[in-house]
């Protein structure tokens, strides 16, 4: 089931900025390990900083902004302390938690290894279904998508995910939590729906 949006015709991702400490750095991450062609640099003026652009495929950009004066960043606040499997994934509201970026499926071990091999410290290959923990050592017919998750220079938590089915009415089954902890029975399953307060 293909979804469609009645309001506007978006055309996916045109780019997600980001800020580094060391633009070099991060091109040397971005370009050189990970392969993405660097598109569009930017000297900003009144030496305010730089903003490069990387193409993540499909027109879909991967920008960075350095600026002088930029605060040190704060993880687990600002960003995950931990991978997913090694410790508290977490984030604040209003941050970005990780970045996914779609690779086919039929190339995820072969990326998988091939990150392994440039000595980028990975997670175990997470095969997201829909067990009771929600992951499963193994592919197997409930497999949604498999994940595996690094991070870059700056404490960027990346993930590379391969989609392994297509999703259907029954994917849709859970109700939103609101800021209070209740859930909002029927929001979304249309079991008794409950207006909002």
């Amino acid at each position: 089931m293909a979804a469609s949006n009645s309001e506007f015709e978006f055309c996916g991702v045109n780019h997600l900025a980001l800020v580094c400490k060391d633009m070099a750095r991060t091109v040397e991450f971005y370009r050189d390990t990970l392969g993405m062609p660097l598109v569009k640099t930017l000297d900003l003026p009144g030496g305010r900083g730089q903003h490069f652009f990387f193409d993540i495929g499909n027109g879909d950009s991967l920008a960075f902004f350095w600026f002088p004066n930029a605060p040190e960043a704060v993880p687990g606040i600002s960003a995950p302390e931990a991978l997913p499997t090694r410790g508290n994934f977490m984030s604040a509201h209003g941050s970005m938690n990780h970045l996914a970026i779609n690779v086919r499926a039929d190339k995820f071990d072969e990326y998988y290894r091939r990150l392994v091999d440039k000595g980028v410290e990975v997670t175990p290959i997470l095969n997201h279904d829909n067990s009771p923990t929600q992951s499963s050592p193994e592919m197997n017919d409930d497999v949604y998508v498999r994940s595996v998750y690094f991070f870059d220079p700056d404490g960027v938590c990346l993930e590379f995910a391969a989609w392994t089915k297509t999703f259907d009415e029954s994917d849709v089954a859970h109700d939103p939590v609101q800021a209070d902890g209740t859930k909002r029975e029927g929001f979304i399953t249309g079991r008794n729906p409950v207006p909002a307060e």
